[in-house]
């Protein structure tokens, strides 16, 4: 007899509820709800997403800031009638508390097999789900656990977050003999090259191939790299991934019959044709956010917008010059270094809070270190990696901050130093020059170094930070400490330090 399971599959929506990108009113055909509205439900259908729902956008920014609640966001995905979800590892940035106030208000049930209560015990369990047709799935969820990595640890404090791995394992074990599909949902993505098997990335913050190798799912549902991976086999299992921000989503159709299952897929996306439509409650709260994004917070000399990456990496950057400043002002440290988001709006003249948030998304906080020279020499050799020179003797982003995920944000610009690269050079011999206050910079030096909580962690291929000795922390948001900076300039035309152009290619 042939049964057929539909999903559809979401992840990494980062509170892109509405049709919008936050940096202007606009609409456009994005939005978790433009999705939603083409989701077809019935006894056989599940609807699922993979993490990162809590943060992310404007949106979950005001919820958390101003709302104190989060209740519109699981009104919204009842809304879109999610049977199961899993976390992500941004889910966690808000704590615990909140983070189960989400899931306490679902319809759907959590799945995440490798968080753990205090006592050892699975906080959100995997599930056996028998269809109306009979079919019984079974369904395991999993987050990378590289969270124990970048989260503040008071913020998981309550749980422990162990081998997506090993539980995913144990999970299959337990459940493959009771149902007829089984699947996995998995906050995380591939460490190789599903092309060529090639290896991409030696952490164990992606395991996605790993599971395809060893464990035996009938399908993978992936995140977290936000790649759009179309639907294929890898080692016997289905896998697919959509990309972030609610701009795509996967359909995917089972049938099983006698000769076992047979698995396809469409990657979709919303059109003209979908409808943002909810409660007029949840469009009011819409409203808000977007009244609240367009005060105006403060006045710059001029206009702080971005430029392509490469031209931003090689003569520096404006922006960056700005949020070094800002945190050079409140640490007081001697030097400082910031990322940038993928994609950033940049500033205004007249600077909004909409320009702020889509310039600065993530909700980091900062650390002081004390570093020597030879860490400080280390660091910006690692951030030297991000430019190349191709075959033209043309400066290009180096394909390792582009694959298996883009990865701009790992690329850091300082301040209070002084430092020129050559990227044609060995990556680890790039530095030409590297001077404190018109001084070559030795290993022994000593100075205090102002990063954000994120890098302070090692992140990104920096492990020299977590051996630092730490001088101050400040447990004050990004968003919210630029905001306090307008406040205090708010009777000044803020002026933003000018950076010197940073690579070079020498003959």
């Amino acid at each position: 007899m042939e049964q057929k399971l539909k999903i559809y599959f979401t992840s990494d929506v980062h509170g892109y509820f509405f049709s919008t990108n936050y940096a202007s009113r606009e609409e456009q055909n994005r939005g978790l709800l433009k999705c939603a509205s083409q989701f077809e439900k019935d006894e056989n259908t599940l609807i699922i997403d993979a993490g990162d729902i809590l943060q992310g956008s404007a949106y979950t920014y005001y919820c958390q800031s101003e709302l104190k609640s989060n209740a519109s966001i699981a009104a919204i995905m009842n809304q879109c009638g999610y049977d199961y979800v899993t976390l992500g590892n941004h889910d966690f940035n808000y704590g615990i508390d909140y983070q189960d106030s989400y899931i306490e208000a679902l319809n759907g049930t959590c799945v995440c097999q490798n968080v753990k209560n205090a006592d050892g015990s699975t906080r959100y369990p995997y599930q056996i789900k028998t269809l109306g047709n009979g079919l019984k799935v079974g369904i395991v969820g999993i987050v990378t656990d590289y969270v124990n990595v970048w989260e503040k640890p008071a913020n998981i404090a309550a749980v422990s977050i162990v081998d997506p791995f090993v539980e995913a394992k144990m999970a299959l074990e337990e459940m493959k003999d009771q149902v007829d599909v089984t699947i996995c949902v998995y906050h995380g993505g591939f460490e190789r090259d599903l092309a060529t098997g090639k290896l991409l990335s030696e952490t164990k913050e992606n395991v996605a191939y790993q599971i395809c190798e060893e464990l035996s799912f009938d399908l993978l549902l992936t995140g977290h790299q936000h790649m759009s991976i179309p639907g294929q086999l890898v080692n016997g299992t289905y896998v697919v991934q959509p990309k972030e921000n609610a701009t795509e989503y996967h359909k995917i159709e089972v049938v099983a019959n006698d000769g076992g299952l047979e698995i396809t897929s469409m990657i979709k996306r919303p059109d003209d044709a979908s409808k943002c439509e909810t409660s007029e409650e949840l469009l009011a709260i819409e409203a808000d956010v977007q009244d609240w994004l367009d005060n105006v917070v403060g006045e710059l000399e001029k206009p702080l917008l971005p430029e392509d990456k490469v031209t931003m990496a090689v003569n520096g950057n404006a922006i960056a010059d700005f949020i070094n400043q800002i945190q050079l002002h409140y640490s007081k440290a001697q030097i400082s270094a910031v990322s940038l988001a993928n994609e950033i709006a940049g500033f205004n003249k007249k600077v909004t809070r909409r320009d702020i948030i889509t310039t600065y998304p993530y909700p980091n906080t900062l650390v002081v270190y004390e570093i020597s020279g030879k860490d400080l020499r280390a660091a910006i050799e690692r951030s030297a990696e991000y430019v190349d020179v191709d075959e033209n003797d043309k400066m290009v982003i180096s394909k390792s901050f582009l694959e298996p995920k883009v990865e701009h944000y790992n690329y850091d610009y300082y301040a209070g130093v002084s430092y020129q690269i050559d990227p044609s050079k060995e990556q680890g011999k790039r530095i030409i020059s590297c001077t404190f206050e018109g001084k070559e910079i030795n290993d022994a030096d000593m100075f205090s170094i102002c990063i954000n909580n994120y890098r302070a962690s090692g992140a990104g291929d920096y492990p020299m930070y977590p051996k630092c000795k730490v001088i101050n922390e400040i447990n004050i948001e990004m968003v919210d400490m630029i905001m306090n900076y307008f406040e205090e300039m708010k009777n000044e035309v803020i002026q933003v330090m000018s950076s010197e152009k940073i690579m070079v290619l020498q003959s």
